[in-house]
């Protein structure tokens, strides 16, 4: 087959390729490749070991297009990431995938282009086409399944997106190539993503459009193994989120912004109630005393969104054990533990007078009794005074906005 067809430079210029991966979708496939050749011919087809006609359609494009038989079925992550792999190889520097099951448009495949020239060349960007749900031809479950996406990866990234589920996307190959990857079906795209945004790629939504024909259109997603692998994967990435990314995320966030400016923009420019901003400073403390180091921000940052109170306030606060402060807290604990516990206080502090494990273990318990103790007063008079002072400060600035 010859193709003629006045093809788009700028898929040269940008030095971007189109990757079609297919399984058993005889129906749509050929129409598909027809309607992406009259874009560009750079096009790479994973076969990803379909049993139907698949094969014969693609014969006569084997001459002129790049493809990639799998000898049996493999999953579509297996199949997008063998896809990534060649068109690394290739030297390409972006990838636009598109389903071939017939529910995107070849003749969306310019909007890619045009967001991708006016991005920042030094920025790798993510492009997710976001197909608009409320179409009637979207199914209620594909719906659904969209919004259950969303907000886990919200959760996951910080990133608010209409559409994360779409095949249509924009892949910065240079980035994909530098993550590990592990899932091999369609929580993949998933996988990717995440991973993709924590490495500061540029991720965000272009409008697409979208048709679902049930007449010709054959889904290979199943509803409860592929949403039981996708739920295990959003559950380890949360995990992740907490343990690393969320925390690495706010303690860079804080270093570029700087201390004047959180308490400026995020504290006294917050719309919030004076009482929560007074309670997410008291969370902050008590999780900044008690002896929790190395779970400190996690816990904050989960308590605060459990409870709904303002994470950059309680954050910024829970940073009270910085390395200066760290000696007189552990102090204050332990003389504040000695009084709970009815004994002497004991200013010295003498290493030597420790003479056995069960003194160590008395004194490790006394110390932890003291800093709940400061703590809870530490939290409560300073959520006092705070409340007292963004309730003073709302009173000032609306009577001068009066």
């Amino acid at each position: 087959m010859t193709i003629t067809t006045q093809l788009d430079s700028r898929f040269e210029a940008l030095n971007c390729c189109v990757l079609i991966p297919t399984y058993n979708n005889q129906k749509t496939l050929d129409a598909i490749i027809q309607g992406v050749l009259e874009y560009t011919d750079r096009i790479l087809i994973i076969n990803d070991g379909a049993t139907d006609t698949t094969a014969t359609i693609l014969v006569p494009y084997e001459s002129q297009l790049e493809i990639i038989t799998f000898p049996e079925n493999r999953g579509k992550g297996m199949a997008l990431r063998e896809g990534f792999k060649a068109a690394n190889r290739l030297g390409y520097d972006y990838a636009l995938t598109i389903d071939s099951d017939g529910q995107h448009f070849p003749s969306d495949l310019p909007v890619f282009l045009n967001e991708l020239e006016q991005q920042n060349p030094e920025i790798p960007l993510l492009l997710i086409g976001a197909r608009n749900m409320k179409d009637p031809s979207v199914p209620g479950k594909s719906s659904f399944g969209n919004r259950f996406s969303n907000f886990w990866y919200h959760i996951e990234t910080g990133i608010k997106l209409e559409d994360t589920q779409s095949g249509f996307r924009l892949y910065p190959i240079k980035e994909i190539n530098k993550l590990r990857l592990f899932t091999t079906k369609f929580e993949l795209e998933i996988e990717v993503i995440v991973k993709l945004a924590w490495r500061g790629v540029q991720v965000r939504n272009i409008p697409i459009k979208v048709l679902y024909d049930e007449k010709e259109r054959v889904s290979h997603f199943r509803p409860f193994q592929d949403f039981t692998r996708i739920s295990l994967l959003n559950t380890w990435l949360v995990l992740l989120t907490l343990l690393f990314y969320l925390p690495k995320r706010l303690v860079l966030g804080a270093k570029k912004k700087g201390f004047k400016k959180i308490w400026k923009e995020d504290i006294l420019k917050s719309d919030e109630a004076p009482l929560q901003k007074a309670k997410a400073i008291m969370l902050g403390l008590f999780i900044g005393i008690v002896p929790l180091w190395g779970f400190q921000t996690v816990l904050v940052i989960t308590m605060a969104s459990v409870f709904k109170l303002n994470k950059a306030i309680a954050f910024l606060f829970s940073n009270i054990s910085l390395p200066p402060v760290i000696p007189f807290i552990i102090y204050i604990s332990y003389q504040l533990g000695a009084i709970v516990l009815g004994k002497k206080i004991d200013a010295t502090l003498n290493i030597e007078d420790i003479q056995s494990s069960t003194d160590v273990f008395t004194g490790l318990s006394q110390y932890i009794i003291g800093s709940v103790v400061l703590a809870i007063v530490v939290a409560l008079i300073s959520g006092i005074v705070a409340y007292l002072y963004f309730s003073i400060r709302n009173s000032k600035r609306n009577t001068i906005d009066a």
